[in-house]
């Protein structure tokens, strides 16, 4: 019966929207940029709640779990990595789904962590989704069509591999580059200027979203057989969500723990 159990949790976790999101690099990217920007307020709130653990290392948390066959993680937590846009909409044009989505799990965590209430095991699992929710609202098939999950069902050769355009864009891109999460938010890091910092501040998750969404719509190829040319004019794209995500992380939870 346990058995039974694993086997169909696994085939659920296979069959969602989408299997990981900006893949463990990305993530880890976006929490190392996140520190540096930390209010010292913030940063000994998260130092006290995350003991020896940084953000780059919270930032996965929310994905790693994935693999618990447990209800919690195969069920009520798999939608609150993305949320669907359709063309032609915003976010406020459709109410959230009744099982909800990364908007609704934001807020309810938002919520958790500022509360004196919550326990210390929760607010912790509440700092980690944050930190990932926020990298994945900058994913910009995070902000799926609702037709083809967030491009997981566009079949595609990346680099002459089988895959997926939602997967070119957690991972492939980002792995191409042969790079540790360290060395990326080391390079990024130093191309964010005192400008960018003010200008990205933005706290509303519906501005992250609508931005995931004009630049989805952007990104489907007009080939199945994508290499040098798509990378070529894509990048750019893929480090400067990386960029805004750790600095909005980073925002967002100076104003949580002001």
């Amino acid at each position: 019966m346990k058995l039974k159990k694993l086997v169909i949790g696994t085939i659920a976790a296979a069959m969602s929207f989408q299997a990981l999101s900006w893949g463990q690099i990305g993530h880890r990217v976006t929490g190392a940029i996140a520190e540096q920007y930390l209010t010292p307020q913030a940063q000994l709130a998260i130092e006290q709640l995350l003991v020896n653990e940084d953000l780059a290392e919270a930032s996965t948390y929310a994905d790693e779990m994935r693999a618990d066959p447990s209800e919690f993680w195969q069920k009520t937590a798999n939608p609150w990595h993305y949320v669907d846009v359709y063309a032609g909409k915003t976010y406020s044009d459709v109410a959230p789904p009744p099982e909800g989505n990364a908007v609704t799990a934001l807020e309810l965590f938002t919520n958790q962590l500022k509360s004196k209430q919550t326990s210390i095991a929760k607010k912790q699992l509440a700092l980690r989704f944050i930190v990932h929710i926020i990298g994945d609202l900058h994913q910009p098939f995070h902000a799926g069509n609702g037709l083809d999950r967030g491009g997981n069902d566009v079949k595609l050769k990346f680099f002459w591999e089988d895959s997926n355009l939602h997967r070119v864009w957690d991972s492939g891109l980002i792995d191409r580059q042969q790079l540790s999460y360290t060395e990326w938010s080391n390079i990024l890091s130093r191309k964010i200027s005192e400008q960018q910092i003010q200008d990205w501040k933005e706290l509303d998750p519906k501005v992250w979203i609508a931005e995931s969404a004009k630049l989805r719509a952007t990104l489907y190829p007009e080939k199945d057989k994508l290499s040098w040319d798509y990378q070529f004019q894509n990048l750019p794209i893929v480090k400067q969500r990386l960029q805004m995500a750790g600095v909005r992380i980073a925002a967002y939870l100076n104003s949580v723990f002001e």
